[in-house]
């Protein structure tokens, strides 16, 4: 794959202007989203590893967990679970639910289905999936529905001021 430095066709998302102020490494990767009336976070990070032929391992969705009270933002393959339980140790917390996805957009400045990592209006603390490293390059949103943000782990972590911990879990077969 392809690593240019590419912010011209991102329509100025925060993500990718972040990463670009940055100077690292990203490519943009659009594809055709169906908006998603059936949205659940796994549903568009499934529909970006369709569009884009992309391994399920590769594609990380990012959701946001409210930890203690505090907001969290965790990335998780797409191919995998986020496990509360994992993010709120990881983060020093002792218990974490899934974030009300109004609040979400609120503190990230992005959509459910296009929260992004980087750019956030509001910083949050991020915690990677440790299986990150295992790929020279992964896949996050670039802040909005049909547009991923192709970048090498260790930059991703940098930019989102991230940790690393295992906090995703094998999700279960599914069909379709």
């Amino acid at each position: 794959m392809s690593r240019r430095k590419s912010a011209g066709r991102s329509g100025g998302t925060p993500a990718a202007v972040a990463a670009e102020r940055a100077g690292v490494a990203f490519t943009l990767h659009p594809y055709e989203s169906g908006g998603g009336a059936e949205g659940a976070s796994a549903g568009y990070g499934e529909e970006a590893a369709q569009a884009l032929g992309l391994g399920r391992d590769r594609i990380f969705k990012t959701l946001v967990a409210s930890v203690d009270g505090a907001l969290t933002v965790a990335v998780v393959p797409v191919s995998g679970s986020l496990d509360l339980k994992a993010l709120a140790g990881a983060v020093g917390g002792k218990r974490a639910e899934m974030a009300d996805p109004a609040a979400a957009e609120r503190a990230t400045g992005y959509v459910v289905g296009g929260i992004s990592p980087l750019g956030q209006r509001r910083a949050l603390p991020c915690v990677v999936d440790a299986s990150a490293s295992a790929h020279p390059t992964v896949f996050v949103s670039a802040g909005r529905r049909g547009l991923q943000l192709e970048i090498a782990p260790d930059d991703l972590v940098r930019l989102a001021g991230a940790r690393t911990a295992a906090i995703a879990r094998p999700a279960r077969d599914r069909s379709g």
